[in-house]
């Protein structure tokens, strides 16, 4: 394992790699991250792990500033996955000047989490922009946990002509169900127990999607309504069309259902595809 901290090196180092997958991440790693470096390995022969903490997406109120910095902790792990190259770079490297020029992402970015989040899309594409500018992949891997940073990220490799693939993975889950994340740590344990809650409303949300036609306005409220009586601060309960994250015209087939939820202080957000 190599870990470099600079843009000049990475290419370098990178200038005769016949080819290139790349994961980017904020480190903090888990099972999940460490997944979608197995999945990398299949798509080329050298594979890039970032690790940065992306100011540009955090809030005025987020936790950009308690947000876990594990790097040798993250490298142990990735050593043990076998070769890979660690882009660790340092802020004054992502961001050598203010950032004046961003990406815009399309106007789904406002909904969602986007909602309750104002900016941080627009943080995810510049520095995910950035970073296919730095590595210079033939494949990203990224994980659908983050549905809509996903949908965005594949909109602007599109619109944007990245000649570059992007590969979405599926979401790794603990044993009951609950969708790995860095922030789970936040949990006291008895959040954790309850975390799971979400996975299972969303389980139930697909069980009746799949039963036959229903009121999608009235499944998302009583959802919203289920996690509310157990403490839940529901930031949304959504059922959106895969391939636009629209609301469904009459006749799709293909949804997924999407939550983000605080218990206590930790925002959770997770989703499950359906196909009718």
């Amino acid at each position: 394992m190599q870990v470099i901290h600079t843009v000049s090196e990475l290419r370098q180092r990178l200038s005769t790699e016949a080819s290139v997958a790349f994961v980017p991440t904020m480190g903090n790693l888990h099972a999940g991250h460490l997944d979608l470096v197995r999945i990398a390995r299949q798509h080329a022969s050298c594979v890039v792990v970032s690790i940065f903490v992306n100011p540009l997406q955090f809030g005025a109120n987020e936790d950009f500033g308690k947000y876990p910095r594990t790097l040798q902790a993250d490298c142990d792990k990735l050593a043990a996955t076998g070769e890979v190259i660690v882009f660790a770079p340092g802020e004054a490297d992502m961001y050598p000047q203010p950032q004046q020029i961003t990406v815009e992402p399309p106007p789904i970015a406002q909904e969602l989490c986007g909602a309750f989040r104002p900016g941080h899309f627009r943080g995810v594409a510049t520095v995910v922009l950035k970073l296919f500018n730095m590595v210079q992949p033939q494949v990203a891997v990224f994980g659908k946990k983050d549905y809509q940073q996903l949908h965005v990220v594949r909109q602007m490799t599109a619109q944007l002509n990245l000649a570059l693939e992007i590969v979405g993975a599926e979401t790794l889950r603990a044993a009951d169900g609950l969708a790995l994340s860095s922030r789970n740590q936040y949990l006291s344990a008895a959040e954790r127990t309850e975390a799971v809650f979400l996975y299972q409303t969303l389980t139930n949300m697909r069980k009746s999607l799949q039963n036959g036609p229903q009121d999608y306005a009235k499944l998302e409220h009583d959802a919203v309504v289920a996690l509310s009586a157990r403490g839940w601060q529901v930031d949304y309960v959504a059922i959106r069309a895969q391939s636009s994250l629209a609301v469904p015209v009459p006749g799709e087939r293909e949804l997924v259902v999407l939550a983000a939820a605080r218990l206590g202080a930790t925002r959770l957000i997770d989703n499950l595809e359906v196909c009718l």
